[in-house]
């Protein structure tokens, strides 16, 4: 089966190539690297020429308001009418746990506004909600950082390994659209400072952190249960010390 994957150099999506590509699919990486523009619609015709299956795991290069939401209605309006003229028969896409409910954040927003366009589509489709990754542990306390301090809300926190991310979105794609949202979560829940003092310790990065329920996550404010799934979630098999102790960090550019 040809399965496209848009976003498919990144992180998740290079692992979703992989994976499918081990199961004897026909794994497509599309990305501008690879001539697909799903902004100017380069490439996305001659890519989906015979694909049953979309997954998009590509994200706005942007957190801030306007750029997200522009990145997400325009790549997913293109990719839609692309999907709907290759007669495309699954769209598998990876949102967020806890989307909905972070609505102060122009980037969440955003993300809605993608889900959104998804749903109203003629093509069946299955959103796969994710919690954060441990991979982004490190860009949550750079982006949480006041001079040498970390500040985060110590809310409930359950993230898990892209390892895992990719293994359950290639899952999704090979089985039968639900229309409808799957979450899926790391084994263990912390206090999302937890995770974040930990990784610092471990890079022996000097930064404190500091538990205040006042601080927002990435511009919004969350309460004890925004960022974790509710009951039925599938969850991933890595854990975190397991992670942190044999998963090198990202080499520094």
């Amino acid at each position: 089966m040809k399965i496209v994957v848009i976003g498919g150099t990144g992180l998740i999506g290079s692992k979703v190539v992989e994976k499918l590509k081990q199961r004897d699919h026909e794994a497509i990486a599309a990305a501008p690297s690879t001539g697909v523009n799903t902004i100017t619609g380069e490439g996305l015709a001659e890519v989906l020429a015979g694909a049953e299956v979309v997954i998009d795991v590509a994200n706005s290069p942007s957190f801030e308001d306007r750029a997200s939401m522009d990145f997400f209605q325009t790549a997913g309006k293109n990719l839609t009418a692309a999907e709907v003229a290759a007669g495309v028969k699954h769209h598998v896409a990876l949102s967020v746990v806890g989307t909905e409910r972070m609505q102060d954040s122009g980037y969440f927003r955003a993300k809605l506004a993608q889900e959104s366009l998804i749903k109203s589509s003629p093509i069946p489709y299955t959103l796969v909600h994710a919690t954060q990754f441990f991979e982004f542990l490190r860009t949550i306390a750079q982006f949480s950082t006041y001079d040498d301090t970390v500040r985060l809300p110590p809310v409930l926190f359950q993230p898990m390994a892209a390892e895992d991310v990719s293994t359950a979105v290639a899952e999704a794609a090979l089985a039968e659209p639900v229309n409808d949202t799957v979450e899926i979560a790391g084994p263990d829940t912390f206090t999302l400072d937890e995770p974040v003092r930990k990784v610092l310790e471990h890079d022996k990065d000097a930064r404190q952190v500091l538990a205040d329920p006042a601080e927002p996550y990435f511009g919004s404010k969350v309460s004890e249960k925004t960022l974790v799934p509710g009951t039925g979630a599938r969850l991933g098999s890595t854990r975190f010390d397991w992670w942190l102790a044999n998963v090198p960090p990202p080499q520094k550019k």
